[in-house]
């Protein structure tokens, strides 16, 4: 089994949107307050709209460090852009999401190649995961890491903040695929869910942040159950890019790879010729 990361530092995966509640917002003020008070960097996808500026916002401003990893193509385009109503909720959250005070305080902005560079970037970097509310490629983001943990990449805590129940359908979804035989029962543990008070009036003020930090804390990687893979001699290897590829060792590997190397029909094609 892959060991834990040493990296105190923590890839949080949100919206470029602020969503229409205010609790969504107040939670990743809380959560940036936090990281910078445990002296845990912040790595993020380096927007400065949405949630994802309010989490960067509160981090740098409470005194924290935060890297940004950007594709090229959304930062020649000018940033990712609030898919909602852009609306602030709060002054605090406005105080947040000062973009020129930020950028004349930011540690570092990376700008990648692809929107695959920018996940492994992040991971590679960091000893753990928070997931916010987010929308399509925050569910990929989350879903990814998970997988690797799964599959012995690496074993480091994921951890969903459950505002307002928001991560409900995810949780039930895994708990289909365990009824269904799709998970291992065990794998559940994979995602760590911290769901605040049950009343969720208390969701603006509950301190979203603290709870975070003690989940990432108290992640049991000891417990992890991976798939026998070994990729690496058993270390860290979220930074894919870096893998051998030695596919001739497998037979039936070995015909695909060398249908594929002989052939420049399109992918459509290849399949069809296997």
């Amino acid at each position: 089994m892959v060991a834990p990361s040493n990296s105190p530092a923590v890839a949080v995966y949100c919206a470029a949107s602020l969503g229409k509640v205010k609790a969504f917002q107040l939670a990743a003020l809380s959560l940036g307050h936090a990281l910078a008070a445990a002296r845990r960097p912040l790595v993020y996808g380096g927007g400065n709209t949405g949630i994802m500026g309010v989490i960067s916002g509160s981090v740098i401003d409470s005194g924290g460090k935060a890297t940004g990893i950007i594709p090229y193509a959304i930062y020649a385009a000018g940033g990712e852009k609030d898919k909602g109503d852009g609306t602030v909720k709060s002054a605090t959250v406005a105080e947040a999401l000062n973009e020129k005070r930020r950028g004349e305080v930011e540690t570092a902005s990376i700008v990648v190649n692809s929107m695959h560079e920018r996940k492994v970037e992040m991971a590679k970097r960091v000893g753990g995961f928070v997931g916010l509310p987010g929308g399509f490629g925050t569910f990929e983001e989350i879903l990814e890491v998970v997988t690797w943990n799964q599959l012995n990449i690496h074993n480091k805590p994921v951890v969903l903040l459950n505002v307002l129940s928001y991560w409900d359908p995810l949780r039930d979804l895994i708990r289909n695929g365990i009824r269904e035989g799709f998970i291992q029962p065990q794998n559940e543990r994979l995602v760590v869910f911290v769901d605040g008070p049950a009343d969720h009036a208390q969701h603006e003020t509950f301190d979203w942040g603290q709870a975070a930090i003690n989940a990432l804390n108290s992640w049991q990687h000891e417990k992890v159950q991976p798939l026998p893979f070994h990729w690496t001699q058993d270390i860290d290897s979220s930074d894919m890019n870096k893998m051998p590829v030695s596919p001739q060792k497998v037979g039936w590997l070995k015909k695909v790879w060398h249908v594929r190397s002989r052939s420049h029909a399109p992918i459509g094609r290849e399949r069809a010729l296997l």
